[in-house]
């Protein structure tokens, strides 16, 4: 009888010897004990556990993750250039003479204004005006390249994404004119966000050939010696003409589809909102702009910071730049808005894209609202990024049950903008979103305005949301989906590793 051959793949069997198991488990092990030792010093409870379940899990990816993405701190020439810069503002405050003192202002916001300066330098200051909101998105450009068009000195250009498009065409060619004039223009623009767009090149060889001067924001060229953490971002946008006139708050210079495919496909479109300032703010915010200047380039513009006129008429606000960012001791922005949260006494209301709060926020807020405050969020009903959307809805559930109102913003457009309103006495607008990125691995730029009328046409703005939002109720929130509570949940957890 002829015995039949065996079919199929033989199994592969590597017969290792127990030294390399035992070496291979030691390993792992002290990995995972280095991990407890070094992982959980100087960070938050949440950011510590979260790194250290993935290092539990998978030892040696969770420690090249740590490695690559763990520390936040930027290299050290950048933050000694970054306290001579503090240095430098707070020798040259112009501005602070004309804060208006009138007894009926909340006497809450003197030391949040104390607490802002002694970690970001910029003092509180009075006699600008911030009259013009911009709440779309092509009036908003429109008005930014006028100012360009009419600058006679210098035109200071930072923004996170910075794209040469159909939509953006009218800004870059006001800035060629400009240098055509013999007007100074420079351009910021982070590297990381805009080396990811199709229009990169397009817009690099439009700087080049027309004369404007421009400069990456932490660049991530290792083979040039520039290197950091690859997702520590400068977030920040911001527009000076002349050391006079500044835009600020939270759109970028590019089509409101971001010119990718995925978002013309799902018929996505951005909503932002962009202040215009005039005033001794505009010295805080030029300031800031040439702090990041001089961090990229070692050129220090301080010549340049003017001292921009204080306004006349009745409408003027007092306004304080808070920068904020890795190369900064502590978490300025997170400071600012938990203080005015718990000093809130009436209303508060919030409007942030990705609110993924640490528990520190997550804590004064919900306080706020089972104080009997009226506390209202306005976020997107769709989102943008998967992990982060879903990281966010997480947090949903508990603030409902506390009492804040949720309003989501109809699809398909992306609310965008960044702003907070208190009572009717202070707002903040700028580029900072409330989440653990823009508190500790962004630099952002924040501008708090005591001002009762700022305050209304900001609510006109949230008025305006409102109508083109529904509100989220909790019966509805807590009848979604099992499979979709578990996404959220799970993602929730990514959300601390920073």
């Amino acid at each position: 009888m002829i015995e039949e051959e065996p079919t199929g793949t033989p199994d592969i069997v590597i017969d290792l010897p127990d030294w390399v198991y035992w070496t291979y488990l030691g390993f792992t092990i002290a990995l995972r004990v280095l991990a407890v030792f070094i992982v959980p010093r100087n960070r938050r409870p949440q950011t510590a556990t979260a790194w250290l379940l993935a290092i539990m899990f998978i030892p040696e990816i969770g420690w090249l993750l740590f490695l690559l993405f763990g520390s936040h701190r930027v290299g050290k020439r950048r933050r000694e250039r970054q306290a001579e810069v503090n240095r430098f503002i707070a020798q040259t405050t112009h501005g602070v003479e004309f804060v208006e003192h009138r007894e009926d202002w909340p006497d809450w916001l003197e030391p949040i204004a104390d607490l802002n300066r002694r970690l970001g330098a910029m003092p509180l200051v009075g006699g600008s005006t911030g009259a013009d909101f911009y709440p779309d998105y092509d009036t908003s450009i429109a008005a930014m390249t006028k100012a360009i068009r009419e600058a006679q000195r210098t035109v200071h250009a930072e923004f996170y994404i910075f794209g040469l498009d159909d939509t953006t065409q009218p800004f870059f060619e006001a800035m060629a004119d400009a240098v055509r004039r013999g007007v100074t223009v420079r351009v910021l623009l982070d590297h990381v966000a805009n080396l990811r767009l199709p229009v990169f090149r397009k817009t690099k060889r439009f700087f080049i050939e027309h004369g404007i001067i421009w400069q990456l924001m932490l660049p991530l060229q290792p083979l040039k010696g520039r290197w950091q953490r690859p997702d520590l971002r400068n977030h920040r946008k911001l527009l000076v003409i002349d050391g006079a006139i500044a835009f600020t708050g939270s759109q970028n210079v590019i089509d409101s589809t971001y010119n990718k495919s995925a978002n013309i496909r799902r018929g996505l479109h951005w909503k932002d909102l962009m202040v215009r300032f005039e005033g001794p703010i505009v010295g805080g915010i030029d300031a800031l702009f040439i702090t990041d200047w001089y961090s990229e380039t070692g050129e220090a513009l301080f010549h340049e910071v003017g001292e921009a006129q204080p306004q006349t008429g009745e409408e003027l606000i007092d306004a304080q730049v808070v920068p904020s960012g890795p190369g900064f001791d502590g978490e300025n922005n997170l400071r600012l808005f938990n203080a005015l949260v718990y000093a809130a006494r009436q209303r508060l209301i919030i409007t942030s894209p990705y609110f993924v709060p640490d528990d520190s926020m997550l804590y004064a807020i919900t306080t706020a609202a089972q104080k009997g405050l009226d506390v209202q969020l306005f976020v997107s009903e769709i989102g943008d990024q998967a992990m982060v959307f879903h990281a966010q809805r997480s947090y949903y559930e508990t603030l409902l049950r506390a009492g804040v109102r949720i309003w989501l913003y109809s699809a398909p457009t992306i609310l965008h903008a960044k702003h907070l309103t208190v009572d009717d006495d202070v707002a903040v607008v700028g580029s900072s979103n409330m989440d653990m990125r823009s508190f500790t691995l962004n630099y952002e730029i924040s501008v708090m305005v005591r001002s009762r009328d700022f305050v209304r046409r900001m609510r006109t703005v949230e008025d305006a949301y409102r109508a083109r939002s529904r509100e989220l109720t909790l019966q509805e929130w807590t009848r979604r989906p099992t499979r979709t509570k578990l996404l959220d949940n799970i993602a929730r957890l990514t959300a601390g590793l920073q």
